[in-house]
């Protein structure tokens, strides 16, 4: 095709001299040149064209018109598509403006919309692997894996992040990230494969404690894993291993309480927060199609799950307020739902802080606090689940004491529900 024969020829002559001149042009008046140029020299210009759309959609002139970013991110996933598919970069091009895309779609509320271009960047990675663009045949897949967990599709989930774990490590990859295998974990425990689930997050523990050893990683990241392993074993009926994680973790905190860090580390509360907030799904609703969650166990939440999981603590505050009042009445039949509803609002305030500030002990301490002092409440009334619940806010709280480096209190605190739990 002769795309001369459909364009303005001046246009493109004025378009050339725009792009040529010595003066800043204005992201609007680039975009304009882009879209004339890409019709008679679309190999050149229509990454360009993309890539400048993506990138004006994020203006923060339009940080409160969804619609404008959405239009701008439809047209930066229009442009890519059309990307001629010998481009070398290609999959790149179009999977960042598709990432850009779904994310405006999920923000408006077109779940639907945004699941199917997820489908599509997973379709764009194998596609782009399969042509020597990317390196692996699950470029782009991890945003589908969340999606399909928000929606309590979680074999499908566990799937592509096996896959994804699998890539790393035939690459070459003998150190498999965090995330992806946190992922892969909570999606095989949701979905019901429990022994798999604890021989993934075993499998990273025992890598962990080897960096350790090599001083790739902190004692108080190989801590909160040991601890979050303990739980699920503990879940899985195994105690003597559940026990015998807490054990070693308890020795992690007694050598952080002596000595500190073995080296100096700048930010690590991603860790905790990210097994904080995988330890309290089973107290949230499960997800559905009808009814998204976030997906627990992966850094990519949805906007809407986002919005929607941070929007409902008002109302998980005055629901503590109002079970507080009436466990102060008759507390053995009221407060296990308050323990319950405050732990909530506890992992939402954290995860929220997390996402704002580092400063966490002041703000925070209250509320791991006032769970300690709930559960041990109902311990002293002697109600079954008592200690239980007790061991349990006060792994909570040391945890949370070690991510703010109080060690001694960590160990105190964690000393304590090796002696109510093993």
């Amino acid at each position: 095709m002769n795309h001369s024969e459909n364009v303005d020829q001046d246009a493109v002559l004025r378009a050339r001299t725009m792009l040529l001149g010595s003066g800043g042009l204005s992201v609007e008046q680039e975009i304009e040149a882009y879209r004339v140029l890409a019709e008679v020299s679309p190999l050149t210009y229509l990454p360009k064209l993309s890539e400048a759309l993506v990138s004006f959609g994020y203006a923060q002139e339009f940080r409160d018109r969804p619609d404008i970013q959405l239009a701008l991110h439809a047209q930066a996933a229009a442009a890519a598509r059309r990307i001629d598919a010998g481009e070398p970069r290609r999959t790149d091009f179009l999977i960042r403006a598709l990432t850009a895309y779904q994310h405006q779609l999920y923000s408006v509320g077109r779940r639907v919309d945004g699941f199917a271009i997820c489908e599509e960047m997973a379709e764009a990675g194998r596609q782009g692997f399969k042509q020597g663009q990317v390196q692996s045949p699950v470029h782009g897949h991890g945003r589908l894996a969340a999606v399909l967990a928000e929606e309590g599709r979680h074999r499908e989930a566990a799937e592509i992040c096996g896959r994804i774990v699998q890539a790393a490590r035939s690459e070459g990859s003998a150190d498999v990230s965090f995330w992806a295998t946190v992922e892969w974990a909570a999606e095989l425990d949701a979905a019901g494969f429990h022994d798999a689930a604890l021989d993934a997050f075993a499998e990273m523990v025992d890598a962990d404690r080897s960096k350790l050893v090599a001083g790739s990683t902190s004692l108080a990241i190989l801590t909160w894993e040991l601890v979050r392993h303990s739980q699920m074993l503990d879940a899985a009926g195994h105690r003597a291993g559940a026990g015998a994680a807490r054990k070693e973790a308890l020795g992690l905190l007694a050598e952080l309480g002596e000595t500190g860090e073995r080296r100096s580390w700048s930010d690590i509360l991603s860790w905790w927060i990210m097994l904080l907030g995988l330890s309290g799904r089973a107290q949230e609703p499960a997800a559905s199609p009808r009814a998204p969650a976030p997906p627990f166990g992966s850094t990519l939440w949805s906007h809407d799950t986002r919005q929607a999981y941070f929007g409902s603590l008002p109302a998980l505050e005055e629901e503590t307020a109002r079970l507080t009042e009436a466990a102060a009445a008759d507390p053995r039949r009221h407060l296990p739902g308050l323990i319950a509803t405050h732990r909530r609002v506890t992992i939402r305030s954290a995860l929220h802080r997390e996402n704002r500030t580092h400063c966490i002990l002041k703000p925070l301490r209250p509320l791991f606090d006032n769970g300690v002092a709930l559960a041990r409440r109902l311990d002293d009334l002697g109600a079954e689940e008592g200690r239980a619940l007790l061991a349990r806010a006060l792994t909570d709280r040391s945890m949370f004491l070690l991510a703010a480096k109080q060690y001694g209190e960590a160990h105190d605190d964690f000393l304590v529900v090796t002696a109510l739990l093993d």
